[in-house]
């Protein structure tokens, strides 16, 4: 019943395919507001951008961004949030939120036990946390987010044939008790593929994780180490297998040229902490590769970071400043920097998005590509 009555909140059209590739333009419609795809989503794990004001996100024009189950579990606690009035209210956000389920988490923390139940884990205080698929629907539907993701085991690289085949059987009862767990219409919840680099264990995922018929769904268990051959031979065996009415979620990726990979693939979602945490670094991605910019060589650079962006910081400073900024440890420097690199994930994908309705998305990744990877080497 819960799956009938969430289309009333959540829905997803594909607008337009590119002619040339898999690569499609689609909008999900949620209760905060529509998503057009394709869309990368900036990560706020803590219920934050770091070093960004969430009106300066929105004066973006950002459509949609990504926080944590796990750490906002831990700090400020999920009930708190919920008697706040939920994550959109606690951090000032009108527009969609996708949570993750925590997965991801319990596969990074070096000191974890999964079993049937679910995953225990040490605390930062010390004490015992159980995160199971109960626990982690019930956090998620506190923060009250538009999109929750399924609770699964992200299975580490590499993993043995026999531990990928009993990891996604028991994500796919795990599934079943997310399902059961799920109360709120007007969160929509997606499914989690896993498999690791094995396509008949992928196959053998879809297969079960699609049956369930949820409003979306998503590859995970990529960029977890494996290198960018396999991480793209996933996607790409995995990506035609998937239902084409649903929108469709690579997790956890994020360099450029990745991105116009899944893309390429029918991947209408995707997210990372790389143009955050780079920019924080000092790291500016433009069209012409990635800017170092603590480099003496941008000391006397006047130009803007990216001459044709329309971002604030392009707008208004130099590299010289910025750099200035960042070698004399003013916080300013950080704040520019994640401004400029959110704007440019944010314009990449709006340009691919152009670039596929009007059937050029081939185009449109090669000439960009050969700019970009060029200057990055």
């Amino acid at each position: 019943m819960i799956r009938k009555e969430v289309k009333k909140y959540f829905n997803f059209k594909v607008i337009h395919q590119d002619k040339n590739s898999n690569a499609r333009a689609g909008l999900i419609t949620t209760p905060h507001g529509e998503i057009e795809t394709p869309i990368f989503m900036p990560v706020g794990t803590h219920g934050a951008m770091k070093a960004l004001q969430p009106k300066v996100l929105e004066e973006m024009n950002t459509q949609i961004i990504l926080s944590n189950t796990y750490h906002l579990h831990l700090s400020p606690g999920s009930d708190l949030i919920k008697k706040a009035g939920g994550l959109h209210k606690f951090m000032s956000w009108p527009r969609p939120i996708l949570t993750d389920s925590g997965g991801f988490q319990v596969f990074s923390l070096q000191k974890n036990s999964i079993t049937e139940e679910g995953s225990e884990f040490k605390g930062p205080s010390g004490g015992k946390i159980l995160l199971s698929p109960e626990t982690s629907i019930e956090i998620q539907q506190n923060l009250g987010p538009d999109i929750m993701m399924a609770f699964d085991e992200c299975i580490p690289f590499p993993a043995t044939e026999e531990y990928t085949k009993n990891s996604i059987a028991r994500t796919h009862r795990w599934l079943d008790r997310c399902i059961k767990s799920w109360k709120n219409p007007q969160q929509a919840l997606f499914g989690i593929v896993q498999g690791s680099t094995f396509d008949h264990l992928r196959q053998e995922c879809v297969d079960e994780v699609c049956s369930r018929d949820l409003p979306g769904y998503a590859i995970g268990g990529v960029s977890v180490g494996e290198g960018t051959e396999l991480m793209e031979k996933a996607v790409a065996y995995t990506a035609p297998l998937m239902p084409k009415d649903k929108p469709l979620y690579v997790m956890g990726v994020g360099n450029p040229e990745d991105l116009f990979m899944i893309w390429e693939h029918g991947v209408d979602m995707s997210d990372c902490i790389i143009p955050t945490k780079f920019g924080r670094g000092g790291t500016l991605f433009t069209n012409r590769g990635k800017i170092r910019i603590r480099h003496k060589n941008y000391r006397r650079d006047f130009y803007p970071i990216e001459p044709n962006c329309d971002c604030y910081t392009c707008q208004n400073f130099s590299r010289a400043y910025v750099k200035h900024l960042f070698d004399s440890n003013e916080i300013l420097g950080q704040i520019l920097a994640t401004t400029h690199n959110i704007a440019f994930y944010k314009s990449l994908a709006e340009r691919a998005r152009k670039s596929i309705l009007e059937n050029r998305f081939t185009q449109f990744k090669k000439e960009f590509l050969d700019g970009y990877l060029k200057n990055s080497k």
